[in-house]
C-alpha cells in the first residue's frame, strides 16, 4: 500500500473518532440582553425551556453574547468589578486636581519671578 493511502485512512479514522456522537437541540440565552436562540449542542444543562415551537429543550445560560457584547452592540458597557470603575475615576481625578494645583503654582511662580526682575531694574 501506498505511504499516503495509508495516512489518509489513518486520519479519516482519527477524525471519526473525536467527533461528538450526544448532538441534540439546546437553547441558549443571554437574559442580560433578552436574547436567545435555538442550534444543535453537546452542551450539557440540568434546565429546561419551552421553546417558540412548543417544544422543551435544555437551557444553558451566557453571560454575554453577540446581543450584548460592545464589539457586536457598537455601545461601550463598563461593568464594575469589585468597584474597579470607581477607583479608576478617583484617581484620575485626583490627579487632575493635582495638575492644575502645580499649574497654578507655575503661573504664580511666574509672576513672582518678574516682579523680581522689575524691582531688580529700578
Amino acid at each position: 500500500m501506498h505511504s499516503g493511502a495509508i495516512s489518509d485512512i489513518i486520519s479519516a479514522i482519527m477524525k471519526k473518532s473525536i467527533q461528538p456522537k450526544d448532538y441534540r437541540f439546546v437553547v441558549f440565552a443571554d437574559e442580560q440582553a433578552g436574547f436567545s436562540f435555538l442550534t444543535r449542542s453537546t452542551a450539557k444543562s440540568e434546565e429546561t425551556i419551552k421553546w417558540e415551537d412548543g417544544k422543551e429543550y435544555p437551557l444553558v445560560k451566557m453571560q454575554i453574547s453577540s446581543a450584548s457584547h460592545p464589539f457586536f452592540t457598537g455601545e461601550e458597557k463598563i461593568i464594575d468589578t469589585e468597584g474597579r470603575v470607581d477607583r479608576f475615576k478617583a484617581r484620575a481625578k485626583k490627579a487632575a486636581a493635582m495638575k492644575a494645583k502645580l499649574g497654578n503654582k507655575v503661573a504664580k511662580a511666574k509672576k513672582e519671578a518678574k516682579k523680581k526682575a522689575a524691582k531688580a531694574d529700578k
